[in-house]
């Protein structure tokens, strides 16, 4: 930061050619890092949303094993509370 404070402190033809410099190519840097960023941001962005596929459809497996389990346990309680209420009324 410093040497850019003394670059317009010290010289005022250097800051205006550097202002000028910006203005003029500016757009055309802007315009070149764009197309060579565009291309890299696209591809993180299908990765994460590949990963983020991935991660929900292993969330869903899971919960659905859970779910599944969970429904047996269930099943398994009522058939053995059932026979015992059998058991003891006979």
């Amino acid at each position: 930061m410093a040497l850019i404070e003394d670059v317009f402190k010290g010289n005022l033809a250097a800051g205006l050619a550097i202002g000028v410099g910006a203005i003029i190519f500016g757009p055309t840097v802007i315009q070149t890092m764009g197309s060579i960023l565009r291309p890299a941001a696209k591809t993180l962005i299908k990765g994460g949303m590949v990963f983020y596929r991935e991660t929900l459809s292993e969330i869903g497996e899971i919960a659905t094993d859970l779910v599944a389990e969970a429904r047996a346990e269930l099943d398994q309680e009522a058939s053995s509370g059932a026979a015992q209420d059998h058991h003891a009324t006979a």
